[in-house]
């Protein structure tokens, strides 16, 4: 009676590691997180290489019904797979503290996550600061937090990996505002791509002025890391902009003091 966070990795079905896969196939129900990331492969790949059926859990079975997770892993053994490494985010490591204060075993299978997978672009992973989160704007809600993280960054020398917004499923302001019982379907999934991550940021630097992000930054544009369809351009800001980087899902990198050879590694990212 075990509940077991699983790590998938970055891409498909097929990089769920040996042990992961060998708890999948004796756990009693088998969940997929599927609203922090998205994995890109269909669920029937999935269901017929783990010979189980795999349940959708979106956020608000996650973090909202999280207890029902635990509830259900103290009858028997359950597994959440996440795209990535599990504990890479917190609301994972919520399901572990309320498993722990129900007195359920917890176990943990670590698998290729986005705070590694960057290293591709030849930046080293020690030199990166605090990660910052670009998120769709909203009307009334104006965040300039991933502005300032890569403004502190900056000033350390430090490197900024910015993670993107992705909607899935989820209501859309209008529908939130609606009572309760009167609200309709969620909006269709949104994924934040690199342009719309630029074009967020100098949105915050044309009202700020401070000279952190502009149109000639450096930075390098990602896509799909971890699978063979990845694509990673480095470039100013303004020529990223007319880049398509293609399908979800996308990160920005801004980066901080360049050592020679990440200098020399940038270049084989540029056009």
């Amino acid at each position: 009676m075990t509940l077991y966070l699983i790590g998938m990795g970055l891409n498909d079905e097929k990089d769920i590691t040996l042990k992961g896969l060998e708890i999948v196939k004796r756990s009693d129900k088998v969940y997929l997180e599927n609203y922090t990331a998205i994995i890109h492969c269909k669920m029937e790949n999935l269901e017929r290489i783990y010979g189980k059926k795999v349940h959708l859990a979106d956020r608000d079975l996650v973090e909202k019904k999280g207890g029902v997770l635990v509830d259900e892993a103290s009858k028997g053994d359950v597994a959440l797979l996440v795209v990535g490494d599990p504990v890479s985010a917190t609301t994972h490591m919520d399901l572990l503290l309320r498993a722990a204060r129900k007195g359920v075993k917890v176990e943990i299978v670590h698998n290729a996550s986005i705070l590694t997978a960057v290293g591709v672009v030849g930046l080293q992973l020690y030199k990166y600061g605090r990660t910052a989160s670009i998120v769709f704007p909203q009307e009334g809600w104006d965040v300039h937090t991933p502005y300032d993280v890569v403004k502190d960054n900056k000033k350390a020398g430090l490197h900024t990996l910015c993670l993107l917004d992705i909607k899935t499923e989820e209501p859309s302001i209008e529908e939130l505002r609606k009572e309760t019982k009167n609200r309709g379907k969620p909006e269709k999934p949104r994924f934040m791509t690199v342009k719309q991550a630029i074009h967020a940021l100098l949105d915050i630097e044309y009202k700020r002025k401070e000279n952190i992000f502009t149109d000639e930054t450096i930075c390098i544009g990602c896509a799909r890391l971890g699978s063979e369809k990845m694509k990673i351009r480095a470039g100013r800001a303004k020529e990223l902009l007319a880049e398509d980087f293609g399908e979800p899902m996308h990160c920005l990198i801004v980066p901080g003091k360049l050592h020679f050879m990440e200098e020399e590694a940038l270049e084989l990212w540029k056009q």
